[in-house]
């Protein structure tokens, strides 16, 4: 079909987005400073446009010739998009001021819940899920898209604004109410879309970026047929710029052709995760610009710049032009690689932050234009790099190695469910809907302070181990004061659930500086996972068999999961990561073996990641999730049946993997269900599940404290669902990001809920 804007100019080199947080998190502690009423609206805006423009001008000079904008949020992205269609949920509508009204949908106030959280496709990114009801009424407001532009415009850069497809927000948005599914209200989306491309056209926008990664994906039905159509009807708009639909995060197969039948002017399509073939195939293609995603965007290792130059190369006559770029936004990697003064050399030539990233598009852009040699150092570089890594005999540990090969089933398999959880009633004698938390407790100042104290050696290892060790006593000592029958140590050593394991982990580095967003201002430093990992020693023995010392109640043993630890990381691209997961397995199995002998006698092996690294496609998944539930079994298998099992998921749509964390055959799930009201344990009754279960009864993402009779309704929805036997009663996940006054008011609210249904039901 032919386009109204093949005139448009033709880009060479670009991104299909940036992260927003800031290079040193300026905009995480802006945002904060505002919740904390430090940081004025206007102190805010200024923080941001300042980041936006230094990122602008970053990719200008790294040679990028075409600059996404309005890739920028104080929160997130589809957040961002329901402002932009005016479909916040009807209960913040009250709210008059914009800011505060687009804050309390993302992290609620005292009386506003927020926005259930779930994760972005098959990324550690956590997403606002948008609620459209019958009686939602979309209209435009692209306020925010447009401002960004015009301060683009006003520097000199010519923008290409991003937004996400009608496709991709309405695929991922839920229904509430007697609402239809969302993918139905599309006809009502395609109009202001259509509108927004006359309001870009005005600003002078020339091209125009619709992200749709949900069509490489099976999320709904039909998908190839609703591509074709949407975009038939968008790209119809005779006075719009020219429209680029970008797919990522995998291959979008027959919504490729689809999309190539209408007359959008550029597709971007992911080659990392994607096949060239599928562009190879479709004629239509000839007629666009195909923006080729051969730098990973959501990796960190080095480009092989041969390689992705033959995939050019490949592609040179199936597009009508083509582009380079990163496979997806660089949201997902580190900033850069300047910041890493004590990186390991060998290691550092190995890697690719985005600043790296943006100049291998760059250097690839040049070399498919002006040929190989016009490159020559950069291609030259990149061998000698990758040559070093493939010889580095840090890779591989023969030892891991032949002890993996030697695991049988019986490795990997507990006695029966129903025998274990009478012996551990007998052991640890708790009352029906014992309460527990389910890890970390708040990260003091006085935690911060001693942890940055021992970085610059102000102080000595033993001095740090001794105010962690009056932290653990804090904790404990609150604990039985609020009246938990279940204790935790709270983590006070543990930087984060990850990297504080990866630290301690042979076949890991860990960064200084390398901060990605998960969601909102939460920020982590993913460790990078090299090589084959062991553990050197008991990396959480001394701090819990001290937490037990102080009390009579049981404390729990609080481990990470295999399939957790390896999706929170970045991850060795030269073994299938099943591999690493069973290595990491290994290492968690040797740590519950030493816990046990101890005399631990509950452990918690959190696996929040499960659902997070399900792939995209529907004939993937099975295999996925059969080595992803053997990992989890191999590290919690090596252990007594009397010693309980725990395990713990959180902020992900568990519908898909119900099945397997039954197969997890852990003696108790806690799991999200506070912003879902219980939805998930209906799930869990399908799927047969009959261990333990701990729903969330409260949301600890969000500030507002719940009363004991809205724990006391949740638990009353709980026990319609679950016997009393078998409930749990605990938050949704960790207290690591909520203050001290919250996490004691919130839990002396869940303990009184439990006591009152608990006497309800003597």
């Amino acid at each position: 079909m032919s386009s109204p804007n093949q005139s448009a100019r033709r880009f060479t080199a670009t991104t299909l987005g940036t992260a927003r947080i800031g290079p040193h998190r300026e905009c995480k502690r802006a945002v904060e400073g505002y919740w904390a009423d430090r940081v004025t609206a206007a102190g805010l805006d200024t923080v941001a446009a300042d980041l936006r423009r230094r990122s602008w001008e970053e990719l200008t000079a790294a040679g990028l010739d075409s600059i996404p904008v309005n890739t920028f949020s104080y929160y997130d992205h589809m957040l961002d998009t329901a402002v932009m269609l005016d479909a916040l949920p009807p209960r913040v509508a009250a709210i008059e001021d914009p800011l505060d009204r687009y804050f309390a949908a993302a992290r609620g106030t005292a009386d506003i819940v927020p926005l259930e959280m779930t994760k972005w496709f098959d990324t550690n990114y956590h997403y606002l899920v948008p609620e459209i009801s019958s009686e939602t009424t979309f209209t435009l407001h692209p306020d925010k898209v447009l401002a960004e532009v015009a301060q683009a415009h006003g520097t000199g850069i010519a923008a290409r604004p991003v937004v996400i497809g009608p496709i991709t927000f309405l695929a991922l948005a839920k229904a509430v109410g007697d609402g239809p599914a969302p993918i139905t209200r599309i006809d009502d989306l395609v109009p202001l879309y259509a509108e927004l491309l006359d309001r870009l056209a005005d600003a002078g926008v020339e091209w125009v970026q619709f992200d749709e990664p949900a069509l490489v994906t099976d999320v709904v039905g039909g998908l190839p047929d609703l591509a074709g159509s949407v975009y038939a009807r968008l790209s119809g708009v005779t006075r719009r710029p020219a429209i680029l639909v970008a797919t990522y995060f995998g291959d979008p197969g027959d919504s490729l052709a689809a999309l190539a039948r209408t007359a959008v002017e550029g597709i971007a399509v992911d080659f990392v995760e994607g096949a060239v073939e599928t562009v190879v195939a479709i004629p239509e293609l000839s007629e666009k610009l195909v923006v080729a995603g051969v730098v990973d965007g959501r990796n960190i290792w080095r480009t092989d710049l041969d390689r992705a130059l033959a995939t050019l190369g490949t592609l040179l006559g199936s597009a009508g032009d083509l582009a380079v770029s990163t496979s997806c936004s660089t949201l997902h990697v580190p900033y850069s690689l300047a910041e890493e003064d004590l990186l390991d050399p060998n290691l550092r030539g190995w890697l690719a932050f985005a600043s790296e990233k943006f100049g291998e598009v760059a250097t690839l852009s040049r070399a498919l234009r002006l040929g190989r040699e016009a490159e020559t150092e950069a291609f030259d570089a990149c061998r000698a790099a990758l040559a070093m890594r493939g010889t580095d005999n840090r890779l591989r540990d023969n030892a891991v190695r032949d002890r993996l090969a030697a695991i049988s089933d019986a490795d990997v398999t507990r006695g029966d469910a129903a025998i274990r959880i009478t012996e551990q009633n007998l052991r640890l004698g708790l009352p029906a809907l014992p309460t527990t938390t389910i890890g970390s407790y708040p990260q003091t100042a006085a935690i911060r302070k001693a942890r940055a104290a021992l970085r610059s050696r102000a102080i000595d290892r033993d001095e740090y181990l001794r105010r962690m060790r009056t932290e653990i006593a804090d904790v404990v000592a609150l604990q039985e004061k609020i009246g938990l029958d279940v204790l935790v140590h709270g983590e006070p050593e543990r930087n984060d659930m990850v990297q504080y394991f990866a630290e301690q982990l042979d076949g890991f580095f860990a960064t200084d500086n390398g901060w990605v967003q998960s969601y909102g201002t939460r920020c982590v430093r993913p460790p990078i996972l090299f090589g084959d990992v062991s553990r050197r020693a008991p990396m959480t023995v001394d701090w819990i068999t001290y937490a037990q010392s102080l009390t009579d109640k049981p404390v729990k043993g609080m481990l990470t999961g295999p399939v957790t630890i390896l999706a929170w990381s970045f991850v060795r691209d030269d073994q299938p990561v099943s591999e690493s997961a069973s290595q990491i397995a290994l290492a968690i199995r040797d740590e519950t073996v030493d816990l046990e002998r101890t005399g631990v006698g509950i452990i918690q092996v959190d696996e929040p990641a499960l659902r997070e690294l399900l792939p995209l496609r529907d004939a993937d998944k099975q295999a996925y999730l059969d080595w992803a539930v053997r990992a989890f079994r191999l590290a919690t298998s090596g252990i007594a049946d009397t010693t309980q099992v725990h395990t713990h998921l959180c902020y992900s749509e568990f519908g898909e993997v119900i099945g397997a964390i039954a197969a997890l055959d852990a003696d108790v799930t806690s799991i999200e269900a506070a912003r879902s009201h219980m939805e998930v344990l209906d799930d869990l009754n399908a799927a047969g599940f009959a261990n333990g279960v701990g729903p969330g009864v409260y949301d600890i993402h969000s500030p507002r404290v719940p009363d004991a009779g809205e724990i006391e309704r949740l638990l009353s929805s709980a026990l319609d669902a679950v016997d009393v036997q078998r409930l749990w009663v605990n938050p949704d996940c960790g207290l690591k990001t909520r203050d001290t006054e919250e996490v004691v008011a919130s839990l002396t609210n869940m303990v009184a809920a439990a006591r009152t249904v608990r006497a309800s039901l003597s």
